[in-house]
Parts: structure tokens; sequence; C-alpha cells
């Protein structure tokens, strides 16, 4: 436990504010640590340091000159700069009542010369310090202690905008949760209804018609729920930054073949691709099995591989009857199935060719880049 003497008188909800910003224990910033760098060459010492005060510890954010990430939470130095809203300056520690007894000034290190800034929140909790360090005691002037308090203000604005940019994603993932189970709950809604329209139509092209979209719109449904479902972003994040491709496939395609009775193998080589790859490959794969397998195919082949030089590969092969003579994907005839897959390759800006299999059925392959443009 720290000395009680250097506890603020609002320590517990100050360290409820440190820790609402989330930053302790997180890898290197390079905003921070150019900060420091400029701290110490304005000052012109060999020590510059970031620290956030947590309850038993000094954690540093930042710390140039020094290979150390944290120390105790001992009097005199940054624990003790915290408890008021002036710059703390110590310029010859080995003298200084309030640093005779830190580890930092009377041990080895032997710290003389300590000038450190409150890291203040908006709503007035100290956090921390950004403070420079010498082993050779100096004095500072007015303008030097201005310019490190104005850094210090720069160290909050950075740890504000994360503050704030990690709440806004998290409100946008608990809207975007919503949408996705409202959009999957009426596209089950819609697939129904087709299929109660159908019930009540004569004409026995319409009604083939109106199950096969019924179909396609549940499988779309279940597609999205598999996504979801997944566990990559877990339950609070169900839209994550990246998704493992070839584990993705592999989750899907099972449920593929449950739901078109059918054999369908996956491989290949593990992949990390953005999730608006992932949702149009798993659009593509579904479109090209059930059609393997609706035309009298035993076997779909399912390969997601890296290619090289910047590009993936998906390949899609089936034991069927193959293609039909002059077989065009973007032909009307085609059917909306290949309309889907045409369209999802485009969004994947990858290049479709096709071609008979070497089991004599169907074979589709999507190369595309292995990074999704941002458009």
């Amino acid at each position: 436990m720290p000395d009680p003497s250097i506890l603020p008188v609002d320590e517990e909800r100050r360290i409820a504010a440190l820790y609402r910003y989330a930053v302790l224990d997180t890898p290197r910033d390079g905003t921070f640590d150019r900060i420091t760098q400029i701290a110490a060459r304005i000052f012109d010492v060999p020590i510059a340091i970031v620290s956030l005060v947590d309850q038993d510890r000094i954690w540093f954010k930042s710390y140039h000159g020094v290979d150390v990430p944290q120390i105790g939470r001992d009097p005199g130095l940054c624990a003790s700069a915290i408890l008021g809203r002036e710059a703390w300056i110590v310029t010859e520690a080995n003298v200084d009542p309030r640093t005779l007894t830190n580890p930092l000034v009377a041990g080895a290190f032997g710290l003389r010369f300590y000038a450190g800034v409150p890291l203040r929140t908006h709503d007035g909790f100290n956090l921390g310090t950004l403070c420079v360090i010498d082993r050779e005691p100096r004095e500072v002037t007015p303008a030097e202690i201005a310019q490190l308090e104005d850094l210090a203000g720069v160290v909050m604005e950075h740890m504000e905008l994360r503050l704030a940019t990690r709440r806004t994603t998290e409100r946008m993932a608990v809207i975007q949760r919503e949408v996705d189970h409202r959009l999957v709950s009426n596209l089950n809604t819609l697939s129904l209804m087709l299929m109660m329209q159908q019930d009540m139509v004569v004409d026995l092209l319409a009604r083939h018609q109106l199950r096969d979209a019924a179909s396609r719109i549940s499988a779309i449904a279940d597609l999205h729920r598999a996504f979801l479902t997944t566990g990559w972003g877990g339950p609070d994040n169900p839209a994550p930054e990246r998704v493992a491709g070839l584990t993705y496939l592999r989750r899907l395609c099972a449920k593929l073949a449950e739901m078109l009775d059918g054999r369908i193998e996956v491989g290949g080589t593990e992949i990390i691709l953005h999730p608006l790859q992932v949702q149009s490959i798993g659009l593509i794969v579904h479109e090209l099995a059930m059609n393997a397998l609706k035309h009298g195919a035993r076997r779909v082949a399912i390969t997601l591989s890296a290619a090289g030089r910047g590009r993936h590969e998906l390949i899609v092969a089936d034991d069927g009857p193959g293609l039909p003579p002059g077989f065009d994907p973007q032909d009307d005839h085609a059917g909306i199935g290949m309309s889907i897959v045409t369209a999802m390759s485009e969004q994947l800006e990858g290049e479709l060719a096709f071609g008979p299999s070497d089991k004599g059925g169907a074979r589709f392959a999507i190369s595309f880049p292995a990074t999704l443009s941002v458009r």
C-alpha cells in the first residue's frame, strides 16, 4: 500500500477516472513517445516520462531515456506531484527533504532533478504527470515550465480523444448489433411470406421462382447469422475488424452441407480477411455449392488460399455434369445465382474464371486482392 500522506483526498474517484481512460498496460504509442522526446529536447535532459499513478504503482505510458516500464508509488516525485495543480519542481533532490527517501534519489539511479506537470482531466482529476529528469542538479525557467505545461495539455487532449473514439466505437457496435439482428429477423420474415405466397400460386414456374427466392433469402439470413454467432468478435463486438477466412468457411460449409444434404469439403490455408470480404465469399460459396448439388453433383470442393503477390484465391469445384456449352455467368439465362456470384466477385475486386474441373464438373476460381480498397 502507498504512503497515506501521498493519497489525494478524492483517491477513489481519481482511480476510477484513471481506469475510465483504459490506458494502463497498453502498448507504446507514437504520439506519447514524440511528446517525451520533445520534452527531453526542450529541457536538454536525458529522461522524460508520461507517468500514470495507479493504486500501488506508477506506470509509464511513454519513457524516453530509461528502460523501466513502471516503478513503485513512492513519495517525492510523480506520486507527490499529483497532489496539486501546479508543476512539481525538485532542483536538488539529494538535499530536498521531499525526495531524500525516494529510491530513485537515494539509490543507484542517482536522480537529482525532477520537473513534473500533472496530467489533469477535464473533470479535475490528476492521473499522472509529464515529467523530465536529470542526474545533475539544475534550475528551470518559467518559460520552460510553461512549455512543459503545454505538452502535458497535449497529452491529455490525446487521451481525451482516445476515450471519445472508444466510446463512439462502442456506441456504434451497439447500433450495428441491433441493425444486424433486425436484418436477420426481417429476412426470415420475408422468406416466410414468399413461401406462403408460393402455396397460393397455381402457375408451376411462378411457384418455383417464389420458392427459389425464399430459399435464397433464407440462406442470406443464415449466412448473416453465422457471421454474427461465430464468436470472433465476442458478444459485444459482432463485427470484428479481421476474420479468419478458412475457419469461417469451414463453419459455414458445415451448415450448408446439412441444409443442402450434400458433401462439401473445405481446404487451403488460413488467411485473415476483412469482414466484407468474408461476407462476399460466403455468398459466392453458397450460390455455387447450392447450384452444383441441385444439378447432380455429389461432392463440392472449396479451397481458400494465399496466391502470392498480394492476392488470395477462392476455388469452388464439383463433380457434377459440368457447365453447358457457351456458358456465360453474366448472361441473363445464367440465373440469379450467377448474378450474385458475379456481383460478389466484383465486390471482392476479383477476377472470375471458370471451366471444367478435374472431376468432369464445373470449376470456378476467383482471384482477389488481399487488401480490400476502402471506397
